[in-house]
């Protein structure tokens, strides 16, 4: 089992920084690893939504359909895999920092199923330091706009 845990504070109101992270359309442009996105479901984003994310990680290519399990507004997002190379739940949440200032929690826990067991011991690292980039990313794109 991995849970990985990283957050970051950004430079923009909550709900400029839910809003953005919320979308997913917006996924391949601030994940590193994430190439593609096609909803499943019709818009817009509530719970029982299913997305379908294609991703590079470790040399693999991954396809994936996320489930949002739950969803308030400026505040938590939860989905789940509903098809995918191994069970995975990813939880953002959002703190409102100070004025204008935001903290985005962003968790990943599951089990790594469908890797070499090789990978296994490596794999929290892994994704720790994927999620990183991602959040740098996040902020990067929000303090910019």
């Amino acid at each position: 089992m991995v849970d990985v845990v990283t957050d970051i504070v950004i430079n923009q109101p909550i709900e400029v920084v839910s809003d953005y992270a919320t979308d997913p359309d917006h996924a391949p442009k601030w994940y590193v690893n994430i190439h593609a996105v096609e909803w499943k479901t019709p818009k817009p984003l509530a719970i029982g939504s299913q997305i379908a994310f294609k991703a590079n990680f470790l040399g693999r290519e991954l396809a994936y359909v996320y489930e949002i399990v739950e969803y308030e507004p400026q505040r938590k997002l939860v989905m789940k895999t509903a098809t995918g190379p191994f069970p995975m739940e990813t939880t953002y949440t959002w703190q409102e920092e100070d004025l204008g200032r935001t903290r985005m929690i962003l968790r990943n826990k599951g089990i790594p199923t469908g890797f070499s067991k090789l990978f296994t011991p490596f794999m929290s690292t892994m994704m720790k330091k994927a999620n990183n980039k991602d959040l740098q990313k996040i902020k990067r794109i929000l303090e910019t706009k």
